[in-house]
């Protein structure tokens, strides 16, 4: 049940930029299945674009996947319904999904929700950065008053941005009050609206020096797990805080423990883990530089409504037949 009362602005889903080529031909319009547990808000999504919602089978031509945790049940409807030419899947990581896209990507068209859950994503970024920078870590396990002064301010601050996707994007919109200079870290060195400079990832290390936060919002490819690892750490300043809401395996976590305790850098606030979830007893639990929330930065209610829009959007586009308005689409090259 939503807890949005009427006035409320809510969430908006925020759409990448689209008119891009598609990687394979357009798919066939066709029936859609939403899977595998299907809902009223999807499937009324679907039917709202003019598409057809019916179960499973041979003549199935588009795949709404609802569970980012389940890719053996999406691997078993592509073997079951081979005349499937387009699957929305419902996250925007779609590295749990990787070797489905390899697999199938010559002749299924992916999209992902990239883009759709931004806001609420940038949001919690922006609480774990502020948060760490205000010890906010330490004190939520403290017993005693301190008297200790601690905690600096994120106006003025240089914050590296590692990614230029929607929850980048966002971010940077949320951080705009608090005057900071910004640089944006991603394959690309074409400038991104709202930062001060734009770098490519190999120029990652010559950045981290002079960063007072390092938000990581990038995408998990074979590219870049582990792109923090202990070099990384040893480059930041002792007071450096890193904030990650991208996916765990980004940041090698044994060096993640080693630089809070050494002091390498000040705090970490982390809403993903590697492993994850992350194991009772982990260091990192205890580990008083440490944040962490359990991968909640974006809620089943808050995504659900953005989720449909982006399901509502890709049906028009895919019984257009022409290949345009697609939103999402993942490069099965690129892996995202």
């Amino acid at each position: 049940m939503s807890t949005t009362t009427p006035g409320q602005r809510g969430h908006r889903a925020v759409v990448p930029t689209t008119g891009a080529p598609l990687p394979i031909a357009p798919p066939q319009a066709g029936p859609v299945a939403v899977l595998p547990e299907p809902t009223d808000l999807h499937v009324t999504a679907v039917t709202e674009a003019g598409g057809t919602v019916a179960p499973l089978d041979a003549d199935t031509r588009g795949v709404v996947w609802l569970d980012a945790h389940d890719p053996s049940g999406l691997a078993d409807a592509l073997d079951a319904a081979p005349g499937v030419g387009w699957v929305q899947l419902p996250f925007a990581g779609v590295d749990a999904f990787a070797h489905l896209i390899q697999e199938h990507g010559d002749r299924v068209l992916f999209t992902s929700a990239k883009g759709a859950y931004a806001e609420p994503v940038a949001e919690h970024a922006l609480a774990l950065t502020l948060g760490t920078l205000r010890v906010l870590q330490k004190r939520a396990r403290a017993s005693s008053w301190a008297t200790e002064p601690e905690g600096v301010s994120l106006y003025g601050r240089n914050v590296v941005v590692i990614g230029a996707g929607g929850i980048a994007l966002e971010y940077l919109r949320l951080l705009a009050p608090f005057d900071v200079d910004v640089t944006v870290v991603r394959r690309s060195a074409d400038p991104v609206p709202g930062a001060a400079r734009t770098v490519t990832t190999d120029e990652l290390d010559a950045v981290l020096p002079d960063a007072d936060v390092v938000m990581i919002a990038a995408a998990m490819t074979s590219g870049t797990a582990k792109l923090f690892g202990e070099r990384q750490f040893r480059m930041m300043k002792p007071s450096a805080r890193l904030v990650n809401i991208a996916r765990g395996g980004l940041v090698d976590t044994d060096a993640l423990v080693a630089a809070l305790r050494s002091g390498e850098i000040a705090a970490a606030g982390l809403d993903v883990t590697d492993p994850e979830p992350l194991p009772d007893g982990h260091p990192l639990w205890s580990e008083p530089g440490a944040v962490i929330t359990p991968h909640q930065a974006d809620t089943p209610e808050m995504v659900a409504p953005l989720l449909a829009e982006r399901v509502r959007l890709n049906t028009t586009a895919f019984l257009d037949g022409t290949g345009e308005g697609f939103v999402g689409v993942v490069d099965p090259v690129a892996g995202y």
